[in-house]
């Protein structure tokens, strides 16, 4: 017997509630059937997902295959909404996928324009890192991308949005803030950092290494964010992404760091709404950005 994506979302379910009975809620099945289709996927792999039967603790295995099948159950799920709303956009559909500190400052604009450009087309917006707006890219999921850095992709034209310089994001109440003394690179490193996935784009070498080994890396902005307010901690990031921190949180230029991030807009050659695609492409061009 293969493994199906019912399996999967039925391993998952269990494995995220720690019980057969609130699974099976979840679910809409009975508690047997679960067990059953548990034991299905248990016989294929051969090999125990959970210590024991209270199905409350992973294995080993259990854990990697949970961790594994997760995603493809939310990428499965993703797929099955987005069929659906093409199905039903009869008015047409646009889907952009953009990095978060852009979508927030285009968002808003884009789908005033479209919806009253185009009553009743179908507007899907999307807000994720860089890695996964290729991926929507190249995978047929996105009309539209806007993703940090120059990412040549095979069958979509790129065009550089705009660009914004590198500085020190921290406690708005942190010294290297309040000083009067702008800080450089070696007082930004001599603090705790924290590293970003954004840290990739800078090439000054003094950077570099000199975060080269820090031992903490947070890949969510929110998260980022939430660690540097406690003024414990300071990292680097892009000033546009600084317009949207809390005011306890604060943006301040290092003297001797002179990188910039380079948005690119990403747009497919060949998409099923070439005019909505084009309309919302050059409306994006035209917000001054570019």
């Amino acid at each position: 017997m293969s493994i199906k994506i019912e399996m999967l979302r039925c391993f998952c379910t269990v494995a995220q509630t720690g019980s057969l009975a609130e699974a099976a809620d979840r679910l809409g099945r009975t508690q047997s059937a679960v067990s059953m289709t548990l034991k299905q996927l248990e016989d294929h792999l051969d090999r125990r997902l959970f210590e024991g039967e209270r199905k409350n603790r992973l294995s080993p295995l259990g854990e990697q295959v949970f961790e594994i099948s997760l995603k493809q159950v939310r990428q499965f799920e993703q797929t099955v909404r987005s069929i659906e709303t093409a199905a039903d956009a009869s008015q047409g559909l646009i889907r952009i996928v953009s990095v978060p500190s852009v979508a927030a400052i285009l968002f808003p604009a884009v789908l005033d324009h479209m919806t009253r450009m185009f009553p009743g087309v179908k507007v899907e917006l999307r807000d994720t890192d860089t890695q996964q707006v290729l991926d929507a890219l190249a995978q047929g999921k996105a009309d539209i991308g806007i993703a940090s850095g120059h990412h040549p992709l095979s069958g979509v034209t790129s065009t550089r949005l705009f660009e914004d310089r590198f500085g020190l994001v921290c406690a708005a109440d942190h010294p290297l803030i309040t000083r009067s003394k702008p800080p450089r690179i070696a007082d930004v490193t001599a603090a705790p950092f924290i590293r970003n996935a954004l840290c990739d784009l800078i090439k000054t070498p003094r950077l570099i290494e000199a975060i080269r080994n820090t031992e903490v890396t947070i890949h969510n902005t929110h998260s980022l964010i939430t660690m540097v307010r406690t003024g414990a901690w300071v990292t680097v990031l892009p000033e546009t992404v600084a317009r949207f921190i809390p005011e306890s949180t604060a943006f301040r230029p290092i003297s001797d760091l002179a990188d910039k991030r380079e948005v690119y807009l990403h747009v497919r050659d060949r998409t099923r709404f070439r005019d909505l695609t084009k309309e919302c492409s050059d409306f994006i061009l035209g917000t001054g950005l570019a």
